[in-house]
């Protein structure tokens, strides 16, 4: 990634741009373990290889994460999801969304693109079983046209998984 790519630059502020680079090297350098950057030329758009913790549920088996960058980053969240097929977990639904509050109400700026990921592998390290959400299927038929799940009203009520 680099920062003369005209197209993510003109879509991310300032602020955002240069975060994102400090974020970048930082990743560059120290890579949160089970995860691999597949480097592009947008830095707006970050596609990310997770791969389950040993001794778990979901141990050497691969997955990849799509990260998509909002002009005010890091001042509004990004969106992550799972490209499809994504892995079957209580709080992953099977077009990729994300139910984890520190994607969308508990986001805080002090967090990075490292720490959501060690975030998601976390959630996943703790599940139990292998399932869909109870509600899978009629969340994914509602979210059709590609609807990002940052649209979605989220009800954080279980904090097990």
């Amino acid at each position: 990634m680099t920062s003369s790519s005209a197209t993510s630059r003109k879509n991310l502020s300032k602020i955002a741009c240069n975060r994102l680079q400090k974020e970048l090297s930082e990743w560059q350098l120290n890579p949160p373990t089970g995860f691999r950057l597949k480097v592009t030329d947008n830095l707006q758009k970050w596609t990310i290889d997770v791969t389950g913790a040993p001794g778990t549920l979901y141990a050497n088996e691969t997955y990849q994460l799509q990260v998509d960058f909002p002009e005010h980053y890091p001042m509004e969240a990004p969106q992550v999801v799972f490209v499809p097929p994504a892995p079957s977990h209580p709080h992953i639904y099977s077009n990729g969304h994300i139910c984890l509050d520190i994607l969308y109400d508990s986001w805080s700026p002090a967090m990075t693109v490292s720490s959501v990921c060690i975030s998601i592998l976390s959630m996943l390290s703790s599940s139990p079983a292998k399932q869909r959400p109870a509600d899978n299927d009629r969340y994914v038929k509602n979210c059709k046209n590609g609807r990002s799940p940052k649209e979605t009203r989220w009800w954080f009520h279980d904090d097990k998984v």
